[in-house]
């Protein structure tokens, strides 16, 4: 886990709580009163990731953030099952133990598939939905540069060696270059320093179901034959439009699976959604919530 992180205390000035899944431990944010809203964050980012969004929320919403496991200020364990049922299990079983309900999920990248694959165990749960880039239905696009990653003996360097996932998010997900400061970098970095750290970084790549033999496929499969059940429910959707991952293809089955949802896109922003455009996604929200209760 990071033990120091001075270096951006002063834009991530929230309290780490545990959750403890025995034996490891499973990081979360839990600021503010109110509804609660569930930013769940991919790969590779972390609760980092919505610290704007959870300062421009939290004096009227409770924000609970939690860290994948591998992921931000969680353990990191060396020999453990990466993969999206699991990390499903994880949050499933931290929403038990916060007891939450009329939960308004707010999705980014992986977790698009891990939220709306609690959404879909557990419907009664979920008031609304926020989506920025993300996905949570088999697709057959894969970009060229995460294609890379996933052969067999490039992507463990490149990843865990030379910590080429994290970099290369941070080089090609923002439009906006200079809103990526220093401080701002290192809080992105700092998690996945060092060989071992980055091992989820690899096996969330390593997770993406391409084939229909992979593990998390039918997962997936389960979790797209579900999603339009949630068409009763107020969604916004938000979307980077310069996106080098999830672009304007996955925002065109967003649009069929979920017709009535209000979308916003941001023509200039990148993968990194909130990095780019916070300003204006902290009004939407608020907009949306108000005009949804």
């Amino acid at each position: 886990m990071v033990t120091n992180l001075d270096q951006f205390r002063d834009i991530y000035p929230y309290t780490s709580r545990y959750f403890d899944l025995n034996p490891h431990k499973y990081h979360y944010l839990d600021e503010g009163e109110g509804e609660t809203l569930l930013f769940l964050h991919g790969n590779p980012t972390w609760s980092f990731y919505y610290r704007t969004l959870i300062q421009g929320l939290n004096n009227s919403y409770r924000c609970i953030a939690p860290d994948h496991i591998g992921c931000g200020l969680s353990d990191k364990p060396q020999d453990y099952n990466y993969t999206l049922s699991v990390h499903i299990d994880n949050l499933e079983k931290l929403v038990d133990s916060l007891n939450l309900k009329n939960i308004t999920l707010v999705l980014h990248d992986w977790g698009g598939a891990i939220g709306m694959g609690l959404a879909v165990r557990r419907p009664d749960l979920i008031k609304r939905l926020v989506l920025f880039n993300a996905a949570a239905f088999l697709s057959k696009h894969m970009p060229f540069r995460i294609e890379i990653c996933r052969k067999r003996f490039i992507g463990p360097i490149a990843i865990r060696y030379f910590n080429a996932f994290v970099k290369g998010v941070l080089a090609f997900g923002l439009k906006h270059k200079e809103l990526l400061t220093e401080q701002v970098r290192a809080g992105y970095l700092a998690p996945y320093d060092t060989f071992e750290n980055r091992i989820a970084n690899l096996r969330f790549v390593q997770d993406i179901p391409m084939e229909s033999t992979a593990e998390s496929y039918p997962v997936v499969q389960n979790i797209e034959n579900n999603l339009r059940q949630f068409n009763n429910l107020p969604i916004m959707i938000v979307w980077g439009m310069k996106d080098f991952c999830f672009n304007r293809h996955f925002l065109k089955r967003w649009r069929e699976i979920f017709p009535s949802a209000q979308i916003h896109e941001v023509e200039y922003a990148g993968h990194l959604v909130v990095e780019d455009a916070c300003e204006e996604i902290i009004p939407w929200i608020r907009l949306f919530l108000k005009d949804n209760p």
